[in-house]
């Protein structure tokens, strides 16, 4: 049976509402206070609950047909009982709206380069076995996985196959974006043009015109996306009384999506240091207490569990290609010396000393110290940086003559920000000396240290005309220009590939994407066992398998 467009856009909804129904579920199960909790955050909630559901069931099991419809079927049967039950259903339906909306850039037929090498291969080996150890010996983009693989390895069913391994990018943009929207609403409907208002609506506006294609997401957009819903959070937390509770469920759920996403994210749990600064100096204790009460702070130390296991089960090392936190001395763990070669090749090539068709004379020499800058902006700054600088200077501007005022304006005008200013300038040396890539967390730096300013600017700001009028203004121009160029982008995919999504919607596939997943059948087919003194390891691949507790241990032979 193929794949039509109308069975295409039924599976989307159900996946997302299935995601919705395990939001639902939790939220219950720990009494939140929905005065302080949006459908959208019940969205992000129950992609939570399912990254906890993924990387434990995957110690045991494939996620296979069964285990997925299973899971699909639970999520199904939540969302229905709980939506006869909720009080307001429009919210929930408005968002399905909005999901219809973005629906279009889930159309793809070209994915990014990264797919086809370790996305793709890495999600369809969780659907085809359970844990293994060693499975980075096969591909170097296996040592690095991201949680996204796991959301998305649940979404392998019968007739779709594998054409929704990118729903997890949508879904987390989707529930995001939703929540900006609310968030502007809200602000709208009170009459209170705070930071909290233009911040969202810099942050939704940002995200839906320079995020708008979901095939280069990757793993890293999502996390940038999310980390705006952090500081938002963070902000809220320090600022406000009330919600409290609510607040620390919503910060645990989005540091952990954050990490899980990408490992060296785990440099932004920073970012909660001014909450337990503020905590300690108002000596408001029990808020301090409050986040070691919450079940979710325990699901977060979870979740966070789970990512530095499967990291070490895959390579070695807890987090990939840090050295220091590797351990060379397990049968399938990647050699110290080529863990040190991979870091120095990463941040070669994030400081522009190589590419598809360059490579620096020497790359030790070249990475040291600030030797690489004046290369870096040659070939690096002066196209992508200075381009990404100037549509979000163009941007600001924009925002800024749209809601002009003759009053005074402030950069400081909640408490925590200069705290928050001071690390995310940490975070950018960081991100400048060790991986001046975009991808690598550049994007949402230099927003938040222009979008923060800028929202003060403008809440300072009281005598601002036809507010209401301007921002719809604008949602319907950026909304209408991520329609537009998702439009333009499938008129030149058909244009170049022929492709045609009321026929066929899927993404392309080929031989590539299951060069690993045929490997790996292939030593495990001929059996290609050791014996237990290692004598009998001998094959053409390199790599061999033994088994050990129950589970297969794949290393070089």
């Amino acid at each position: 049976m193929s794949l039509d467009l109308f069975s295409f856009i039924l599976v989307y909804f159900i996946i997302i509402n299935s995601t919705i129904g395990y939001g639902f579920l939790a939220a219950h199960s720990i009494k939140i206070n929905y005065k302080f909790f949006d459908i959208s955050f019940i969205g992000l909630l129950g992609v939570f609950v399912l990254l906890l559901i993924s990387y434990t069931t995957h110690l045991f099991t494939e996620h296979g047909y069964i285990h997925n419809l299973i899971i699909l079927i639970i999520g199904i049967l939540s969302f229905v009982y709980f939506f006869f039950k909720e009080e307001n259903k429009n919210n929930i339906i408005k968002l399905n709206i909005f999901f219809l909306l973005l629906f279009i850039s889930f159309i793809i037929f070209k994915s990014h380069d990264d797919f086809s090498y370790y996305h793709f291969p890495y999600i369809y080996y969780l659907t085809q076995s359970e844990l293994v150890l060693g499975i980075g010996n096969f591909n170097h983009g296996f040592r690095t996985p991201s949680s996204i693989f796991y959301l998305n390895s649940l979404f392998y069913l019968p007739i779709i196959k594998y054409y929704f391994f990118q729903i997890g990018a949508i879904l987390i943009m989707g529930f995001s974006c939703n929540y900006f929207i609310y968030l502007i609403k809200k602000g709208l409907k009170v009459k209170n043009y705070d930071k909290f208002f233009f911040l969202s609506l810099l942050f939704f506006l940002f995200t839906i015109i320079f995020f708008y294609r979901i095939a280069e997401h990757g793993t890293d957009r999502s996390a940038q996306i999310l980390i705006f819903l952090l500081i938002i959070e963070l902000l809220f937390i320090i600022n406000f009384e009330k919600g409290i509770r609510e607040n620390i469920v919503k910060i645990s759920i989005i540091l952990g999506l954050v990490i899980s996403l990408k490992s060296f994210y785990i440099l932004y749990l920073a970012l909660i240091l001014p909450v337990l600064y503020y905590f300690l100096i108002d000596k408001k204790f029990n808020n301090l207490l409050l986040i070691f009460k919450n079940y979710f702070f325990y699901f977060f130390l979870l979740l966070f569990s789970n990512v530095l296991f499967v990291n070490f089960a895959n390579s070695g090392c807890l987090i990939y290609p840090v050295s220091i936190t590797c351990f060379d001395y397990f049968s399938w763990s990647i050699p110290l010396q080529e863990v040190s070669a991979m870091n120095d090749w990463y941040e070669q090539w994030s400081k522009a000393g190589a590419n598809p068709n360059f490579r620096v004379e020497n790359p030790q020499e070249y990475i040291q110290h600030f030797n690489w800058v004046n290369n870096w902006f040659q070939e690096y700054f002066f196209t992508k940086v200075s381009d990404f600088i100037s549509g979000i200077l163009f941007l600001t501007v924009i925002f800024l003559i749209t809601f002009r005022s003759k009053d005074k304006n402030s950069l400081f005008n909640y408490k925590g920000e200069k705290f928050i200013y001071i690390i995310l300038l940490i975070l950018l040396f960081e991100w400048f000396y060790n991986h001046p890539a975009l991808r690598y967390g550049g994007y949402q730096l230099f927003c938040l240290l222009l979008f923060l300013p800028v929202s003060n600017i403008l809440s300072s700001r009281n005598r601002i005309k036809n507010i209401f009028f301007k921002t719809n203004i604008l949602l319907i121009i950026a909304l209408t220009i991520f329609f537009g160029r998702n439009v333009n982008r499938l008129i030149n995919e058909s244009n170049k590939y022929s492709f045609n999504p009321l026929i066929d919607p899927v993404y392309r596939i080929t031989t590539n994407h299951f060069l690993v997943h045929n490997k790996l059948k292939e030593i495990v087919d001929n059996k290609f066992f050791c014996d237990s003194n290692m004598k009998q390891c001998v094959n053409n691949i390199g790599i061999d398998v033994k088994e050990k507790y129950g589970y297969k241990i794949f290393f070089r032979n």
